[in-house]
């Protein structure tokens, strides 16, 4: 608990840095640098952390990256931490390149849930917001995790001024003729290239006019869980549902209850933090765990009231969202 009486019940956690697309709103183009293997958070390193903050009250995981299907042998840290006794919820997002091949191992190894990202349908504009061809790859990988038996697959799209208004109904009515829940990102300030501006978000209340103007009224959806970045509406018409994560016109940090481990070990409280704390050094050398378990409250501890985008004191991070985990 921080000290703003916030239960942090949530770990994202990153296993690589790397990609096999460089989205523009996330990695650049050209000369990007990854972490060396030896830099890297193991499999046994990473089920140690785990084990040490699932009794502190960690319910719940999301495996991100990078793109977390790049890791080698995933499955098998999939398989090792749903081992883990209290570990209710165990998730992944991925850009569902590589899903094709995966889905059905991942589902097997025990993961409970997918988020697949896809922002657009046209296969031209696909190759140019992530500057490689692929969408058909996507689509397929959407296929066989349906096929695998996910229970739970969202699909979630960043949401730019000026380059995706088009995206928003083909993509909800794709998502609703195969009977899942499209989501739709506000942009914001992680991109590498340090491009985002404040008038480029494509805000959730702008979406929801698209989406209504075009395709019906929405009604807000029973929320279960106060501390999902999501907001859901259903269709009136009962032929679906979209959600809607606002970080930027909405802040949702009061109800926030994660906290991020990044692939080469950096607990970090805040998306936006610009500080973290070292557990793969205490790893590496044999600390106890109540030395590491200290490490994370004292991290949770420091936690601001919220990421502050729009303060005048905002200060970007260092380092993009590949490079923390998403």
């Amino acid at each position: 608990m921080d000290s703003f009486d916030r239960t942090h019940t949530s770990l994202r956690l990153s296993v690589t840095d790397r990609c096999n697309i460089r989205c523009f709103y996330c990695m650049p183009a050209e000369g990007v640098r990854f972490l060396p293997r030896s830099e890297i958070l193991s499999f046994e390193e990473i089920t140690h952390f785990v084990r040490v903050v699932v009794p502190m009250g960690v319910t719940r995981i999301r495996i991100t990256g990078g793109e977390p299907l790049v890791r080698a042998e995933l499955p098998t840290l999939i398989a090792m931490l749903r081992e883990i006794d209290g570990l209710e919820d165990l998730a992944l997002t991925t850009n569902g390149m590589l899903l094709g091949e995966q889905a059905e191992p991942l589902k097997q190894a025990g993961l409970d849930r997918l988020n697949i990202s896809l922002d657009t349908l046209d296969a031209a504009k696909f190759e140019r917001m992530t500057r490689r061809q692929g969408l058909e790859q996507v689509l397929a990988g959407i296929d066989a995790a349906q096929r695998a038996g996910f229970a739970s697959i969202r699909l979630n799209a960043l949401a730019i001024r000026d380059e995706t208004e088009e995206e928003v109904v083909p993509l909800v009515q794709f998502a609703r003729s195969r009977g899942l829940v499209m989501r739709f990102i506000e942009f914001m300030p992680l991109d590498a290239e340090g491009a985002w501006q404040h008038d480029r978000v494509l805000t959730g209340e702008a979406i929801r006019g698209i989406l209504e103007r075009d395709l019906g009224p929405l009604a807000p959806a029973e929320r279960t869980d106060t501390s999902q970045p999501a907001v859901d509406y259903d269709f009136a018409d009962g032929s679906g549902r979209v959600g809607f994560i606002n970080p930027v016109s909405e802040p949702f940090c009061g109800a926030c209850d994660r906290l991020r481990l990044t692939a080469e070990g950096q607990i970090r409280n805040c998306l936006f933090s610009t500080t973290e704390s070292d557990a793969r050094k205490l790893l590496r050398e044999g600390a106890s765990d109540g030395a590491i378990e200290q490490l994370v409250r004292e991290s949770i501890a420091a936690k601001k009231p919220g990421h502050g985008i729009d303060d005048q004191t905002f200060l970007r991070p260092q380092r993009a969202m590949y490079q923390i985990g998403g």
